[in-house]
């Protein structure tokens, strides 16, 4: 990369990797770039309007979305958004809660920002991004506290994976229904991760075995 950096961002999009922000040893970053996989490039991109380290970043409806972090002195609540074809980012609507180390996944159009710290207490809340009506609500909190959580979606249903409670780091799982809007344990891991790095890998149809 052109920047060094930890406790960044990161998403693919349109066959793309896209990291943003983080620490490079000195202070936090706003800095943005892209790698093209076809050209074994990195480009850098117009800068976030923040600074955030230990942000959550996700992509909905083809825009990359920054949700929460730290500058090193205040944890937000703040959310920018980047229109990878204005190469532009704009302020919306804040988080109800300010979070850093927070999980971040997008599920049926909308975004979901869960746990993370915000600079008293380990947090459990969870709140989702409707982009129709550019509010977040709180929707059923997560049975347990996770800062650096990892979060993704996949059939349906988000898994809130890993992180660390306030006192030790945990190999549990979650799994939220939005149908039914609670959150459930599954099989945890087989090890206790404080940070976690999570990907889905696509299977397709063919392929798929139901009662696996």
């Amino acid at each position: 990369m052109n920047c060094k950096r930890s406790a960044l961002g990161s998403v693919s999009l349109n066959r793309k990797l896209y990291v943003c922000g983080g620490y490079d040893g000195v202070s936090s970053l706003r800095s943005v770039e892209m790698y093209d996989p076809e050209k074994n490039t990195w480009v850098l991109l117009a800068n976030m309007l923040k600074h955030r380290s230990a942000a959550g970043v996700a992509c909905l409806d083809g825009e990359i979305f920054a949700c929460g972090g730290h500058d090193g002195l205040s944890i937000f609540d703040s959310v920018e958004k980047y229109n990878t074809t204005t190469n532009e980012w704009k302020n919306i609507s804040p988080m109800k809660t300010k979070r850093c180390r927070l999980g971040v996944a997008a599920l049926n159009g909308k975004l979901y920002a869960a746990g993370g710290y915000d600079g008293s207490i380990f947090l459990n809340s969870v709140e989702c991004y409707d982009p129709e009506k550019e509010q977040w609500e709180y929707i059923k909190p997560m049975q347990c506290r996770r800062s650096r959580v990892a979060m993704v979606a996949t059939y349906g249903r988000l898994y809130a994976i890993g992180g660390y409670d306030g006192i030790t780091n945990l190999d549990s799982v979650e799994m939220y229904d939005p149908k039914k809007d609670c959150w459930s344990y599954v099989q945890k891991m087989c090890a206790h991760e404080g940070g976690v790095g999570v990907g889905v890998v696509p299977v397709e149809p063919s392929h798929l075995n139901r009662d696996v």
